[in-house]
């Protein structure tokens, strides 16, 4: 039995470890075997008999979180340290001679301090090499309900509790995200469309530029197109409740994005529209800015949604362990599988005539997460999923808990709910399914991190030896 105050398992991941566990870069291919891992699995599990038929503000930490979760040290070295010295944030009484409570801010100013002046052997700030661009993360399925917005939101949570510096993009119209994270959106004007409309506007301005060179006329730019050429992701930008958390949010006018979209690809058939969303986050120097973008895409597959998946990193996929959800992703994944193979040898063909470098799209990793998991109805169905995808199946399964049940009710994430409104215990053991769901999310981002960090050393050193 583990000692109940042993450190949150998101502490001292080992970065080899972490590179050693990941496994190999996921290209498009991938996306077949594991659609075809998931067809010989639904075939399997039919055979069996188990087909399923406004504004907000962010609560307060207390000592006793903050050194349990948060600030690996004793309570009782966090007061002495707290007491040496007064500058520091000294939280806040409800009650004369009460408890210390404290922002997140002020935690994040107390975590900068324990990591300068506290033991080089403990893990005050997360893993993050210099010199390396933001991960991007797409959580993603196109069946509904099965927990993708309240993963995406959740694993933003932690990782801003953990210390990163985090982004979160809306791309479901319906908005849910945005509503979690408190934003407010007025028109699609606030959200990626003008990013989107700002790519192809410039796509169309270098094909007139070609055209008029030709002795073309050239195309149209509509008042859309030219306000678009105005805007950079800063403008889009809002601040949360959450000091280390920003959102581009969205609202039901962004849905005008995938009628609009295929419009522009008729009339440039040039544009590369998938690459949209990550060129023109890179150009305005969004990956430098932040450490972790989650990207919330809408239950479907469409331009937002391939959009998203293209400019990630990672690719997140939760499902419920039951039949219709397991049949169902795998359909996903086929899918993923026809329209990134279709890009690719669409673009190729004209590649390999012009003598180009071909398209190859690439992901780090690839993970299903099992989400509101019941061990005592679930495990079997759960055993076997995992059977069938193996390391494409997280091992951690997320659990249904109390604490995950009344949190939705208040339309709160877990680590925004106050554990005073909770039993202690069924607190730390509803949060303690979101941490391991951390912990497993955390250990692919360190060892991708790890992967490249020692591959910008080593070509450093090539070209060294190749200089001197």
């Amino acid at each position: 039995m583990s000692d109940p105050f042993d450190l949150p398992p998101y502490f001292k991941i080992n970065p080899d470890a972490a590179m050693a566990d990941l496994g190999p870069a996921i290209s498009s291919d991938g996306f077949a075997s594991i659609a075809e891992r998931c067809d010989q699995g639904r075939q399997d599990l039919t055979s069996r008999g188990l087909s399923d038929q406004g504004g907000k503000s962010l609560r307060k930490f207390s000592t006793w979180e903050i050194t349990r979760y948060l600030i690996p040290v004793a309570q009782a070295h966090f007061r002495r340290v707290l007491r040496q010295h007064p500058h520091l944030p000294q939280g806040t009484s409800e009650t004369e001679g009460g408890a210390k409570w404290f922002t997140l801010d002020d935690v994040l100013r107390l975590r900068l301090h324990f990591a300068a002046e506290g033991s080089k052997s403990k893990e005050y700030q997360p893993y993050r090499p210099e010199g390396l661009a933001a991960k991007m993360v797409a959580v993603a399925n196109f069946k509904g309900g099965v927990g993708k917005t309240s993963t995406a939101a959740h694993l933003a949570m932690s990782a801003a509790l953990d210390g990163y510096k985090v982004l979160v993009l809306d791309l479901d119209s319906q908005g849910s995200m945005t509503s979690i994270m408190g934003g407010r959106v007025e028109d699609e004007w606030q959200t990626v469309f003008p990013l989107l409309a700002r790519h192809y506007a410039s796509a169309l301005q270098t094909e007139n530029r070609s055209r008029i060179e030709r002795g073309d006329d050239p195309k149209p730019m509509d008042d859309t197109l030219s306000e678009a050429l105005k805007i950079t992701a800063q403008d889009l930008i809002q601040t949360t409740h959450w000091p280390n958390i920003d959102l581009i949010g969205a609202q039901l006018n962004l849905y005008w994005s995938e009628f609009q979209i295929p419009v522009w690809r008729m009339q440039s058939r040039g544009w590369k529209l998938w690459d949209a969303l990550a060129e023109t986050l890179q150009a305005d120097g969004v990956l430098e800015a932040y450490d972790v973008v989650f990207i919330d895409t809408p239950p479907a597959l469409g331009y937002l949604t391939i959009n998203g998946l293209s400019a990630a990193d990672i690719v997140l996929v939760p499902l419920g362990a039951s039949f219709l959800e397991f049949d169902s992703t795998g359909r996903f994944f086929n899918m993923l599988h026809s329209t990134f193979a279709s890009i690719e040898e669409g673009e190729n063909m004209a590649a390999r005539a012009l003598g180009r470098p071909e398209l190859n799209f690439e992901w780090d990793a690839v993970r299903a997460i099992i989400t509101r998991y019941d061990s005592s109805q679930q495990a079997e169905l759960a055993a076997l999923m995992q059977a069938y995808l193996g390391d494409t199946l997280s091992p951690h399964r997320q659990d249904f808990t109390a604490l995950i049940g009344q949190a939705g009710e208040q339309a709160v994430g877990i680590y925004e709910a106050d554990y005073r409104d909770f039993n202690r215990e069924t607190y730390v053991r509803g949060r303690a399914t979101f941490d391991q769901t951390y912990a497993a999310f955390k250990r692919l981002l360190i060892g991708i991190w790890r992967r490249e960090e020692l591959a910008q050393t080593k070509s450093a050193q090539d070209l060294n030896v190749a200089q001197g």
